[in-house]
């Protein structure tokens, strides 16, 4: 069936990614996060994945947004510095608007992590 979100924002209809990627990078860039990137390119998937190690500015977290909006689903790398990141958590609040107000698809992945300590 073709898309049926010809009542929400036109924005919404035109998808450039089918994941965006939500990361700390002190923690994960070099290690599994790479992994991972690798085996979703591998399997022919779009990602979105912040090479840059940018994590400030107005310019930025605008870029970052746009690219949540554009994406399909969103994959949270939750590690153990994650939520002392401003951005991150700028990021995860994107994501989680997205999900409520677009049903849009959120996967988390708990890196070195115990989901009850968050």
């Amino acid at each position: 069936m073709a898309s049926s979100s010809s009542s929400s924002s036109s924005s919404s209809t035109l998808m450039k990614y089918h994941i965006f990627l939500s990361f700390r990078g002190e923690d994960t860039r070099l290690n599994f996060t790479t992994h991972l990137l690798q085996a979703l390119k591998d399997e022919g998937l779009d990602v979105f994945f912040d090479e840059e190690k940018l994590e400030r500015g107005e310019q930025l977290s605008q870029a970052l947004s746009r690219a949540i909006a554009v994406s399909n689903i969103s994959i949270i790398v939750l590690s153990e510095d994650y939520a002392s990141s401003k951005s991150c958590l700028a990021e995860l609040s994107d994501i989680m608007d997205r999900k409520h107000a677009q049903g849009h698809i959120v996967l988390p992945i708990f890196y070195h992590v115990d989901p009850s300590d968050l």
